[in-house]
């Protein structure tokens, strides 16, 4: 009875054993075969990608990270996914991916290039900076991010690059402001734009007309301090520029510039040739 018990014993233990290796085996092989469809879905990604088919392509590559998500592959699909979308300007499909990648992979090697193709999709959508500041702002604080996260890149360098741009869009449209309220007279509100300009902007190319405005304006209101304290600014850094000549010539009204007296040579001389003629 011992024997018999003993014998059943060791045939169970053997049929688990058994089952075991054969679920293990199915496991491997429905494994391999996730890892088989995941690689045909990428290439087939690829594929429709060269051939112009970006949504089909798109649709591939989400299909590849979902089939097997544990693979090195998968990101690589995430991230390809919403690159297609940006090549074909399809810009907040792009955003999304980019967003979803960043959260699920936030330890991935290329999330510094996802942070960057994110914040060109936000540089990407700048139409006009007199009407929509919102992807200005979300553009720069972005590659701000890169510049801070990861200071040792390309990506910041062409960030820093990328921000210079954005700084001339966003004087531009205080510029245009500016200029709206100088219509409409209103002076300190027009000052104030251009303030913000000198302030924020210093690097761009609308901080000489920015300051020349400053010296008109405040001259206007009959504060000839401040209007000569902008103008010394603008003397000390621009005296070349015409905008330094124009303000020179609210306290000199006199004054004529080189282009001026080359004019009236040019206009005496004329007439001095007419004596012989």
């Amino acid at each position: 009875m011992v024997f018999f018990k003993n014998t059943l014993l060791i045939l169970y233990l053997c049929v688990m054993v058994l089952a075991c290796s054969k679920q293990e085996k199915i496991s491997v092989v429905e494994e391999k075969d996730a890892e088989s469809q995941m690689i045909e879905a990428f290439k087939e990604g690829y594929e429709e990608f060269e051939n112009g088919d970006v949504l089909f392509a798109a649709k591939k590559f989400n299909e590849a990270e979902l089939l097997f998500p544990q693979s090195p592959w998968a990101p690589k699909a995430a991230l390809m996914s919403a690159y297609v979308y940006y090549s074909q300007d399809y810009y907040y499909d792009a955003e999304a991916e980019l967003i979803r990648f960043i959260k699920t992979y936030p330890k991935h090697k290329d999330l510094p290039y996802a942070h960057f193709l994110l914040a060109i999709c936000y540089y990407e959508k700048i139409v006009d900076e007199k009407k929509d500041l919102a992807p200005l702002i979300k553009a720069k604080d972005k590659f701000n991010f890169i510049i801070d996260t990861y200071p040792n890149t390309d990506f910041a360098l062409d960030s820093k690059y990328k921000i210079d741009l954005i700084d001339d869009y966003l004087a531009a449209k205080e510029m245009y402001i500016a200029s709206h309220y100088i219509k409409k007279k209103k002076w300190i509100a027009a000052i104030n734009r251009y303030k913000t300009v000198i302030e924020k902007y210093e690097k761009t190319i609308f901080v000489e007309e920015a300051l020349h405005r400053l010296v008109e304006l405040y001259f206007t209101l009959g504060l000839k301090n401040e209007s000569q304290k902008y103008a010394s600014i603008l003397g000390y850094n621009y005296q070349s520029s015409i905008w330094y000549e124009k303000s020179y010539k609210i306290f000199n009204k006199n004054y004529k510039s080189k282009t001026q007296l080359r004019k009236e040579k040019k206009s005496i001389l004329k007439k001095f040739k007419k004596l012989f003629n």
